[in-house]
């Protein structure tokens, strides 16, 4: 059951995930295109990495489809990340609404972080993850935006490890 998707949705999300594996040894983007395909969503694909797929729900949020195994081990940990973590930090991580088995409902994050702050701030906030026991690993700019209160946001941490 979701507040966000149809059962239709979910039930195409199971779909592809029951199929996924025949998929492994495809590069990234045909893996995404054959998701695509299976998934048949109406929302519009804003992006996709090496595991897992993104769309826009048109409401503020945004859908994380699992593309691979790493993709819903990602998703788990982004979820368990997000709620486990001391409040502090949640400022600088992406609001998670809601989760089911290989996707995740994350808020919808677009305002690019500059250069400037990136690069002033990075080290800062590397160091406040590892004191709250949270490594933190591809903290790229690419995963990152600012949000309205001019926060930097990890948009994309399913690869960081909670100790």
């Amino acid at each position: 059951m979701s507040v966000f998707l149809s059962n239709w949705e979910i039930k195409s999300i199971n779909l592809w995930l029951s199929k996924m594996h025949h998929y492994k040894d495809n590069s990234k983007s045909q893996r995404a295109n054959k998701a695509k395909e299976i998934l048949q969503l109406e929302h519009k694909m804003i992006g996709n990495g090496r595991n897992r797929i993104v769309y826009d729900l048109n409401n503020g949020y945004v859908l994380k489809v699992a593309l691979t195994e790493w993709g819903i081990q990602s998703n788990k940990t982004e979820f368990k990340i997000y709620n486990h973590c001391p409040v502090d930090l949640r400022e600088h991580l992406c609001l998670v609404k809601e989760d089911g088995h290989g996707w995740i409902i994350m808020k919808k994050m677009e305002i690019e972080v500059p250069d400037e702050i990136y690069n002033k701030e990075l080290a800062q906030l590397k160091n406040k993850f590892l004191a709250a026991g949270i490594k933190p690993k591809d903290m790229w700019k690419s995963n990152m935006k600012l949000s309205n209160k001019g926060k930097i946001t990890v948009v994309d941490y399913g690869n960081f490890i909670m100790y």
